[in-house]
């Protein structure tokens, strides 16, 4: 199978550019290929850190999926919206997306491949079958999942063009002084963490985050945040960028554990998006137990 792709960039390394371009294919996945030699231009193998000029038009010879090696595991869904092409579920607080070293079973995927069997997407590859986009393991909330590959495409193309809107709610620490606003600041690897994402101008790529106050609490705010992009962590290293990280979040805020919180308290709420069929699908899940449970708390303060 083979794609194309015109340059429009410049100054963009040739990993970073298809990445970019293609937000459907993994960074390690896009420099897999690269590193393979299937990636050409005008019949040229493209080094992973080769700057292309605007125009240049790049050839991407992707392998026919493999067989996959996950096992699929009868693990119950909370399904929000089912048909042929889609599959969108509300993702439990601790469930990891995919299978990967330390996480082998008891993944969403593992969990879907039971449900949907072989009709998962196999555009990301073995371990990341019919997966569009991500949520961290700690972060609750709805997820899309595409059952082939001209839905896959036809979803990340909404996600690379900022059509598709996800909207999150989160408890923050502290109180924000606005009633709303947007934090518009790069993010980038952790120069000396590499588990960890950072507000940076070096090797990195635009966030931007938009955020609104549902409710005030003393020392702590619920908020509202609506993605334009989707960077690794966004919202979690945003909020804490303008000093008010996600209660709980032991990475990007205090270290220390909040008593009976597992995990940051942030929710992926709401998602709207145009079907493969051509329809606007609006969906929505309650706030799960967890956080209804913080907020009752902070209520009583």
């Amino acid at each position: 199978m083979t794609a194309t792709l015109t340059v429009s960039e410049e100054n963009l390394r040739a990993d970073a550019l298809i990445s970019r371009a293609m937000p459907e294919l993994s960074r390690s996945f896009v420099q897999k290929l690269l590193e393979e030699g299937r990636v050409t231009s005008g019949g040229k193998k493209i080094k992973k850190s080769e700057k292309l000029k605007p125009g240049a038009v790049l050839t991407l010879d992707l392998p026919e999926p493999e067989s996959l090696d996950v096992t699929a595991e009868e693990i119950p869904l909370d399904i929000v919206y089912e048909d042929r092409d889609v599959i969108v579920v509300n993702k439990p607080k601790g469930m990891v997306v995919h299978p990967a070293p330390g996480h082998s079973g008891g993944t969403l995927v593992n969990a879907l491949m039971a449900h949907c069997g072989r009709e998962l997407s196999g555009i990301n590859g073995v371990l990341r079958p019919g997966i569009v986009h991500r949520i961290d393991k700690d972060t609750s909330g709805l997820l899309i999942a595409a059952k082939n590959d001209a839905a896959h495409k036809f979803l990340a193309a909404q996600l690379a063009d900022h059509t598709l809107s996800r909207t999150y709610e989160a408890v923050v620490i502290g109180n924000l002084k606005e009633d709303s606003g947007t934090v518009d600041a790069p993010i980038g690897r952790h120069p000396t963490d590499r588990k960890k994402q950072c507000v940076t101008e070096k090797n990195s790529r635009p966030a931007v985050t938009h955020w609104r106050v549902l409710e005030r609490f003393p020392g702590y705010t619920l908020v509202e945040c609506s993605l334009e992009t989707g960077r690794t962590h966004q919202i979690r290293v945003h909020m804490a960028s303008i000093g008010h990280p996600i209660l709980g979040d032991t990475v990007y805020g205090p270290k220390k554990p909040v008593p009976g919180l597992e995990g940051q308290c942030l929710h992926a709420k709401k998602l709207r998006f145009i079907h493969p069929d051509g329809r606007e699908l609006e969906l929505e899940c309650p706030l799960p137990q967890y956080f209804e449970n913080t907020l009752r708390a902070l209520r009583r303060r």
